[in-house]
């Protein structure tokens, strides 16, 4: 399998031990995350799932990501992605869901929908277990399955 990550100054083919990644979920109030370079979001990515790392994408590869954006106000929308050989499934976690008419600003001015954002310590919880699970869906926190969020819960930016 090959992992990828882009998490602050952290980029390449690599995911580096959880510890490393857990200032960012559990510092002290108003610490956590990272705002430098203009950027609140992250991705940490992996090919190859499921013994089918030796084919190429797109033609039954399976792939997984985990998309995050941090806010200090309201702690971190997760959507985790798989795709291949059949899947195409999309998550995200689901914070307060009466917020959905709600909406904040990613720093590159990306709408994102307030009732997606979780705690820091939860969303934590999912990162590292994304990580030790090799790409699985996390079972630490609840999801919702983007097919089932109302229409414009994402609005074009």
């Amino acid at each position: 399998m090959n992992k990828w990550i882009d998490f602050d100054d952290l980029w390449g083919a690599f995911w580096p031990e959880p510890n490393v990644l857990e200032r960012y979920f559990l510092a002290p109030p108003g610490k956590e995350w990272f705002y430098s370079g203009g950027n609140d979001g992250a991705r940490l990515w992996i090919e190859g799932l499921d013994g089918t790392e030796h084919l190429p994408a797109h033609r039954g590869r399976i792939d997984a990501d985990l998309l995050m954006w941090g806010n200090p106000d309201l702690g971190v929308l997760l959507i985790y992605s798989k795709w291949g050989r059949g899947y195409r499934e999309t998550y995200s976690s689901k914070g307060d869901l009466s917020r959905l008419g709600e909406v904040v600003r990613s720093l590159h001015d990306t709408p994102l929908p307030v009732g997606l954002f979780i705690q820091f310590a939860m969303a934590w919880s999912a990162v590292k277990e994304f990580i030790e699970t090799d790409g699985e869906l996390p079972k630490s926190i609840e999801w919702v399955a983007n097919r089932d969020l109302p229409p414009n819960t994402f609005p074009d930016p």
